[in-house]
């Protein structure tokens, strides 16, 4: 069995009145959920898809597919309290212990723009891609990963619970190695500090240390959004591992356009090396002719729903 060692910590920021942003920190699952829609919205939804993780955690062996029922669960609640006019919706990332025939593994999925993050040694690896359209632009070599930090449309996501009927959720497996450190987060953390900034902050003493450490220099920065940090540790002896994540669950279409009503945003931002253009290995590459088009960034649907008021 995995054992884990972790640290929370999380903040309305200097702007927003409400915290949106909720969180899971109990063995052997953790997750980051940033909610969106406003006060009365967003927090709803977020806490509606933590509450759904949550119940996978006394499942013993806990297996990708009750993680990947609790987020479908939570997906088709969410929808289903969103009367109109009003709509929310929230992102998710997290990470999962699953205790398989094959040894130990961990699952990290996400859906939306909050990110999991792995430090392993002195390098700091993003392990989730973000789904907006910026990281779009990023995976069809329209934008640089810098570029998008800045971009007048980093605030829209293309994918969140609540946001479809159904909603499909990137996972993947790697190996549990003992010493490894994981950041889940929101994006009002990685809108605020770039790697270069997070890679000292998250090697800062235990995880709790760590958690606060990064929460206060994102306020420091700004704190132009609720910040949320979740730092888990694996304890144990470290065993031989593949750096590079196997993507499990790929997106049906690609690289996927905003939903109709619009998407919900954050900045992209660097993600696994070992692919091209940013992505990780075995991500699909986009087909030669993808453009703006083809993106959904230009024609009659372009507009999308930025966060707004979250």
């Amino acid at each position: 069995m995995i054992r884990f060692s972790h640290g929370v910590a999380t903040s309305v920021g200097r702007v927003r009145r409400v915290n949106e942003d909720s969180y899971l920190a109990v063995p052997p699952i953790y997750a980051v959920a940033d909610g969106m829609g406003g006060h009365g919205s967003g927090d709803v939804a977020s806490r509606l898809a933590i509450e759904a993780l949550a119940r996978c955690v006394e499942l013993r062996p806990l297996f990708t597919e009750a993680v990947q029922h609790a987020l479908e669960e939570a997906n088709q609640v969410i929808v289903s309290r969103a009367e109109p006019p009003s709509r929310m919706g929230t992102t998710v990332a997290g990470l999962a212990g699953l205790e398989t025939a094959g040894g130990d593994q961990l699952m990290v999925f996400n859906v939306g723009d909050s990110r999991v993050y792995r430090l392993a040694g002195e390098r700091i690896v993003q392990l989730t891609v973000d789904h907006s359209e910026v990281q779009e632009l990023v995976l069809a070599g329209v934008l640089t990963r810098e570029q998008a930090r800045t971009h007048p449309r980093r605030n829209i996501v293309t994918r969140a619970l609540g946001s479809a009927p159904t909603v499909h959720s990137d996972h993947w497996l790697l190996p549990a190695v003992g010493g490894d450190r994981f950041l889940i987060c929101s994006d009002g953390l990685t809108g605020e500090l770039p790697d270069e900034v997070i890679l000292p902050l998250l090697t800062v003493g235990g995880p709790q240390q760590s958690a606060e450490a990064l929460v206060a220099a994102a306020n420091d920065a700004g704190g132009r959004d609720n910040i949320t940090a979740v730092v888990v540790d694996i304890v144990g002896d470290a065993r031989a591992a593949d750096d590079t994540p196997t993507l499990i669950d790929q997106p049906a279409v690609w690289p996927g356009r905003p939903a109709d009503r619009g998407g919900w945003g954050g900045p992209a931002g660097p993600v696994p090396p070992g692919g091209q253009r940013g992505q990780p290995a075995g991500w699909p590459r986009p087909p030669e002719d993808v453009g703006l088009h083809g993106l959904g960034l230009i024609g009659p649907d372009a507009d999308g729903f930025g966060r707004g008021n979250r």
